[in-house]
C-alpha cells in the first residue's frame, strides 16, 4: 500500500491525550461534532506554554477546523460553536470563565478542567491580570504561544500535508527564517485567507521588497540572478 500520498509526514509531531479520552469521555461524546470540537481544544490548548494556558472564545470562533466543523452560514456560527463548548461544560471535560480585558469588557475563556486547568482557572479568577481578546495572553504574566515549525503551522491554518505540498514546505522552512513563517500564517488567518499561495506570496514579497531593516535574515545581495528566479519565480529587482 502506497502512504506516500498522504497519511503523516515524517517527523510528525503528536498531541498527548489522557487516557479517559479512550474510555469514560468516548463513551459520552457520541456525537461526532462534539468529540472533534474536544480534541480541537485538546490540541489548541497544547499549543501553548506557560501558565495558566487557556482558549478564548474569539481564538476558538476563528479557528479552521472548527469553523468547518459548526459551518451553518455566517449569522450562526458562533452559536453552533457556543453550544457545543456549553455542551462540553456540562460534560465536564472543559471549564468556562470569564476574564477582564483592558477595557473593562468580560472576555469569555475555555481551559480543560483538568489539574493544570482547575490551577488556572483559580489564579486567573483570583488574580488583577487582564486578556487580550484578539492575542490571547495574560498581563504581565504571558502566555506564550510556542513556535512551531512550518509543518505544524500548516496543519493547524489550512489542512492535511500531501506529498508535494510537503517538499514545497521544506523548501520555505530552508529559505525563510522562523518568525517569517510565523508571521505570514498569521497575516493569512487575520484576513481570512488561509491557503498556501497567499502566505507564499507574503514571504515572496518579504524577500523581495525587504522586511522590518529591508533585508531577509536569510538572503542577500549576493544572491546572483538565477539563485533569486529559482527561489521566488520573479525577476530580480
Amino acid at each position: 500500500m502506497d502512504f506516500q500520498g498522504g497519511g503523516f509526514p515524517d517527523n510528525s509531531k503528536f498531541t498527548p491525550l489522557p487516557n479517559l479520552m479512550f474510555g469514560s469521555v468516548l463513551e459520552k461524546l457520541n456525537d461526532i461534532d462534539l468529540l472533534k470540537c474536544m480534541l480541537r481544544i485538546i490540541f489548541l490548548q497544547n499549543q501553548k506554554k506557560g501558565f495558566p494556558r487557556f482558549l478564548t472564545l474569539n481564538e476558538l470562533i476563528v479557528d479552521k477546523t472548527l469553523t468547518s466543523t459548526f459551518w451553518q452560514g455566517e449569522d450562526n456560527r458562533a452559536d453552533a460553536l457556543v453550544k457545543a463548548l456549553g455542551e462540553l461544560e456540562n460534560l465536564g471535560l472543559i471549564l468556562y470563565i470569564k476574564v477582564q480585558d483592558k477595557g473593562g469588557s468580560q472576555i469569555p475563556i475555555y481551559l480543560i478542567n483538568s489539574q493544570e486547568g482547575r490551577k488556572g482557572a483559580e489564579f486567573l479568577k483570583n488574580s488583577n491580570q487582564f486578556v487580550d481578546p484578539y492575542y490571547p495572553s495574560v498581563h504581565p504574566r504571558k502566555v506564550q504561544v510556542s513556535k512551531e515549525n512550518i509543518f505544524t503551522l500548516y496543519e493547524q491554518n489550512i489542512g492535511v500535508i500531501g506529498h508535494m505540498m510537503a517538499e514545497e514546505l521544506k523548501e520555505a522552512e530552508r529559505n525563510y527564517p522562523n518568525d517569517w513563517l510565523q508571521e505570514a500564517f498569521r497575516e493569512a488567518v487575520l484576513h481570512n485567507k488561509r491557503n498556501w499561495s497567499y502566505i507564499r506570496a507574503i514571504l515572496k514579497g518579504w524577500a523581495v521588497d525587504g522586511k522590518g531593516n529591508g533585508e531577509s535574515g536569510r538572503y542577500s545581495k549576493k544572491n546572483d540572478s538565477r539563485e533569486w528566479i529559482r527561489r521566488h519565480g520573479l525577476p530580480k529587482p
